[in-house]
């Protein structure tokens, strides 16, 4: 107060009461500070009782804090691509290389020939042709993984390692399942057996089959019918082919013919009777599948060319140009030329006695000559029309001992019956075989009947 009254007589009232405002506001200012030892010991407390609280932050702060952690927490990612494997399919073209597909996925050639020595010594990679598929994973510019599917039951895998690269055959066996099919003759095998369901590919069997006892161009009558028991092939549901015929009877002029696909202890298959007699002859009754006669063997005949009266000592064979022409029994080529007027002109040399001359060919089968051995079907040339004659055709003969036989007529001999070692299998396998083929036959009367 004495300080005050002492100011009084210096300073004006406006000053004075500045002065004492401004006193009040910074005593108050220290009283409010806290003082620096006290603040200490309460933090010093804090720090061993309890961690240190994070900051408060936004969703997105603390989402992002988190996966930082989460990243430091896990192993660093591999090159290798995780899965699943992501494939891109390349189909090979026409002209296709290894390089050049691998070209196409961004692969370098130098890869492509890594990738080629490595699978040298398998099946992978041996055989590409136009329209199959190479799938490739491909990791920065690094193939890891190469898929060839050869077909939609095999392919091989060629899988990236730390010692090169490492192969796997993959193989899926496809559901069998037998199926039925009967029909009748009203104008041709080729169309009656389409109509009742078989393809191209088992009508052509089916006639292999009973080509060496039945004439498919010649023997067919009205009335003739036909039944058999194949394998159709189906992988994931989806049918993807056909296997082989199991078991058929034809029944041609009122003669039935049965037969039974049999596979003996080595492995190898073939269609016998039920009485355990090959059905395969020693000769095919006709050289050209589905080809019309228009000639047949004949003492007197005018000759279309020539016209001329004598004998015709073969069978002519009126096809396209260009049909194939098969060797009709195992043999050795002994000519292989022009011959007079049988143009371009085959002989085969059959056993000891036998030949049989194919004539009028357009062309022969290359890789043939005289000398060559020849199976019973193989392709020796093809029709034309070479020599005299009127139009493209094959001319067939067959002889024994020098001497023309009719080649619809003659008797053919049998190929060997089944192994005695085999017999009692055999006839195991044939019983199940009929019993099956009865039982579809009397399921599809039944059908019809209703």
């Amino acid at each position: 107060m004495l300080i005050i009254k002492r100011l009084k007589q210096h300073l004006p009232v406006t000053h004075l009461t500045a002065v004492i405002i401004c006193t009040v506001i910074i005593a108050l200012t220290a009283m409010l500070m806290p003082s620096q030892d006290a603040p200490a010991s309460v933090l010093n407390a804090t720090s061993t009782s309890a961690q240190p609280l994070p900051l408060k932050t936004s969703t997105a702060d603390s989402t992002s804090t988190l996966s930082q952690q989460q990243i430091q927490q896990q192993p660093q990612q591999q090159a290798y691509p995780q899965s699943p494997d992501v494939w891109q399919d390349f189909t090979v073209r026409q002209g296709d290389t290894l390089t050049s597909i691998f070209k196409r996925a961004g692969l370098s050639s130098r890869e492509a020939f890594l990738v080629s020595t490595a699978v040298k010594d398998t099946e992978a990679l041996k055989r590409i042709y136009p329209g199959q598929t190479l799938s490739f994973v491909i990791n920065d510019q690094q193939l890891y993984k190469l898929k060839h599917i050869r077909n939609q039951l095999n392919s091989s895998l060629i899988i990236a390692s730390e010692q090169g690269y490492e192969v796997k055959e993959i193989e899926k066996q496809p559901d069998i399942q037998p199926r039925f099919i009967q029909g009748s003759i009203e104008n041709s095998l080729f169309l009656d057996a389409s109509r009742a369901g078989l393809s191209d590919r088992m009508i052509m069997e089916l006639a292999a089959i009973f080509g060496w006892d039945i004439d498919f161009v010649l023997d067919l009558r009205q009335g003739d019918h036909f039944n058999l028991v194949y394998e159709e092939r189906f992988l994931d549901n989806q049918k993807i082919g056909e296997g082989n015929i199991l078991s058929a009877q034809f029944v041609n002029q009122g003669q039935s013919y049965t037969a039974i696909r049999y596979t003996d202890s080595q492995g190898n298959s073939r269609y016998y009777t039920p009485q355990g007699d090959s059905m395969r002859k020693a000769f095919l009754r006709s050289p050209v599948d589905f080809a019309r006669i228009s000639s047949s063997f004949k003492t007197r005949r005018k000759h279309p060319v020539l016209g001329l009266t004598r004998a015709h000592k073969g069978t002519d064979y009126a096809a396209r140009t260009g049909t194939p022409i098969k060797a009709s029994g195992d043999g050795k080529i002994i000519w292989r030329g022009k011959k007079g007027g049988y143009g371009n002109c085959v002989i085969v040399q059959h056993g000891g006695n036998i030949t049989t001359l194919y004539a009028h060919m357009s062309n022969y089968r290359k890789g043939q000559k005289n000398g060559s051995r020849v199976q019973q079907g193989d392709v020796i040339g093809y029709v034309g029309q070479t020599g005299l004659a009127s139009g493209p055709h094959l001319h067939y003969e067959f002889r024994v001992n020098g001497v023309h036989k009719n080649p619809q007529t003659v008797k053919l001999p049998h190929a060997s019956p089944i192994n005695k070692a085999e017999r009692g299998h055999f006839f195991s396998v044939a019983e199940q075989s009929l019993a099956q083929l009865e039982a579809y036959k009397a399921t599809q009367l039944a059908s019809l009947s209703d």
